[in-house]
């Protein structure tokens, strides 16, 4: 009897391969035949699954971006639930850690993640899942300052340009933070970023106290 295969768990274990063959050796090694090895594979197999290399990468990209948005979203969560000041930084904490390279999974995300951004600008197909995936982490990191600026119940259209500029401070911090991880492995340790993570939240709460 023919082995059934489970296409959801092997489109996700080429997902896999193409993201440990970016941390490895870059995204322009990932084509059909080297992930297919990666992933010890037929290279058939990975093509029945996907006619071309611009197919398998724009597929892997919207992967591991819903990746990252299913750990924020969660996250959220708990950021939402929270009471008090010192229970929501906690919350919030732990959210912005879902961005960083604390561990191999999202090391791996990570880095595949900066390096489809950064293709996407002269690879026309990744610019579609370039600009959705920015929407929709930008839209949580929206909620998680309009909650800091004016707490339960607020609206991003009340937290006008002030929650523009936040939020674009805090993405732009997260971006930078996590490029430094993953270039600097050996010095941004969890501890480095959780207190660089920190030092950034409470000084988003002095800037917001001292503009009331």
């Amino acid at each position: 009897m023919p082995k059934i295969v489970d296409a959801v768990q092997r489109r996700q274990e080429i997902v896999g391969a193409v993201c440990r063959i970016i941390a490895t050796d870059g995204l322009e090694r990932a084509s059909l035949r080297e992930v297919a090895e990666e992933a010890g594979l037929a290279v058939g197999s990975v093509r029945h699954y996907f006619d071309s290399s611009d197919d398998l990468l724009a597929f892997a990209f919207a992967a591991v971006s819903d990746r990252i948005l299913v750990r924020l979203t969660a996250a959220l969560t708990g950021v939402e639930a929270s009471a008090g000041e010192a229970d929501q930084d906690r919350a919030v904490l732990t959210l912005l850690g879902e961005f960083l390279p604390l561990d191999e999974e999202r090391a791996l995300d990570a880095c595949a993640w900066l390096a489809f951004r950064n293709a996407a600008r002269i690879r026309p197909f990744l610019a579609a899942e370039a600009d959705r995936s920015h929407r929709a982490v930008a839209a949580v990191v929206g909620q998680v300052i309009t909650r800091i600026l004016h707490g339960d119940g607020a609206s991003a259209a009340a937290a006008g340009p002030q929650l523009v500029t936040a939020a674009e401070h805090l993405l732009a911090a997260m971006d930078g933070l996590t490029m430094h991880a993953l270039l600097q492995p050996g010095w941004m340790s969890p501890e480095i970023c959780r207190d660089v993570l920190v030092s950034h939240v409470e000084g988003l709460r002095r800037r917001v106290g001292a503009s009331h």
